[in-house]
């Protein structure tokens, strides 16, 4: 059995990726990890992002019927990224066009592969494809603004019985050309995905982001904050909720405390314990996405019954080349109007705003 995609599918003029890794370490993107792309709730959010700063803009709009891609759905993204840096450590051709078993994506991010993980997969992937982002970051010389949804179409391959037993997916350019650079992604501790809430996993990756592995940390102001996040709630809310995560502490690698100066509430984001080098085990334990569903599986078996001795449903085949060139462009950003990244600056005086990037090796 195999899939065969309409006539108009990108599918059919793209080489396709076959997922082999089962232990690739995790990698995720630099320009999703600090700016607003997903809803940090689990609630159906219609509601538009709208991010300005300076000549960076991000639109994220949530279709009605599925709603806006959450946090939680970007861990498919995470894994897509993962994969593609792996192979292309191991001198494999990568491709924007994914084929992998379901339970290959959710063994790797630490959750369960029975049929309600299957249908939470299959929401997370009509959220991701109906979710539309509109944004100047990385434009081109002569075009401005790109729009694209987070995957491009997907398929499933089912028996007749309903058991899933493959699927396919095709990312857009602008997520791939920002995985293949690899001065545009970070490692991160497989640890992110057992973060049980929206905004811990925000502020994790926000942290990894700016702070990586910078001793003195890095500080940021809480109105800036929110406005990274996207957030819903209330700027009072949103601070109660980081007070709340301070005393707790889950951020695996990272400590943080409130501070104040000259009238000012700050963030202190100190770097502790890291283990985000490169990643050679799965993620322990299990979690589930949380979205409310809209569709069922129709997986007759659990996900790991469904998909033993599967990594052959596709014949071998070399990919012959890149679907097109990697875009190295800078990763600098401005956070406020008539403001650079002073806002959100490094914990050490000494270093300047400018020159205080995350600047590590993935």
């Amino acid at each position: 059995m195999s899939m065969r995609p309409s006539p108009d599918s990108e599918r059919t003029r793209l080489d396709a990726f076959v997922v082999t890794a089962d232990d690739a370490g995790f990698r995720d993107q630099r320009d999703l990890m600090e700016r607003p792309f997903f809803s940090l709730s689990k609630s159906h959010r219609t509601r538009p992002i709208t991010y300005k700063a300076n000549d960076i803009e991000v639109q994220v709009l949530g279709m009605p019927e599925h709603g806006m891609a959450t946090i939680w759905d970007a861990d498919v993204l995470i894994w897509a990224a993962s994969q593609i840096v792996d192979a292309e450590n191991r001198g494999l051709r990568t491709s924007r066009f994914f084929r992998f078993t379901p339970y290959q994506l959710l063994t790797s991010i630490g959750r369960a592969t029975g049929a309600t993980e299957y249908r939470l997969l299959k929401n997370a992937l009509m959220r991701l494809q109906s979710t539309v982002v509109a944004t100047t970051i990385r434009h081109g010389v002569h075009w401005r603004r790109q729009q694209f949804s987070w995957i491009n179409e997907w398929e499933e391959l089912t028996t007749r019985s309903g058991r899933i037993e493959g699927m396919e997916f095709v990312l857009p350019e602008w997520f791939y050309r920002g995985v293949i650079d690899r001065s545009l992604v970070l490692t991160i501790d497989p640890a992110y995905f057992r973060l049980t809430g929206g905004i811990e996993r925000w502020l994790y990756r926000i942290a990894r982001k700016h702070a990586g592995r910078q001793r003195a940390g890095w500080l940021f102001e809480i109105p800036h904050l929110h406005a990274k996040s996207g957030s819903l709630a209330r700027i009072s809310d949103f601070a109660l909720d980081l007070r709340r995560i301070a005393l707790r502490q889950p951020l695996p690698g990272y400590r943080i405390r409130f501070e104040h100066e000259s009238g000012r509430e700050l963030l202190r984001v100190v770097p502790a314990n890291l283990s985000t080098g490169p990643v050679d085990r799965h993620v322990n334990g299990v979690v589930r996405s949380g979205a409310q569903g809209i569709v069922t599986s129709g997986a007759a078996l659990s996900g790991h019954q469904a998909q033993e001795n599967q990594l052959n449903l596709w014949p071998e085949a070399q990919i012959r080349a890149r679907n097109f060139e990697s875009n190295r462009d800078s990763n600098f950003i401005v956070v406020g109007a008539g403001k650079t990244d002073a806002d959100a600056k490094p914990a050490s005086p000494s270093a300047p705003p400018s020159a205080a990037k995350p600047g590590e090796t993935p």
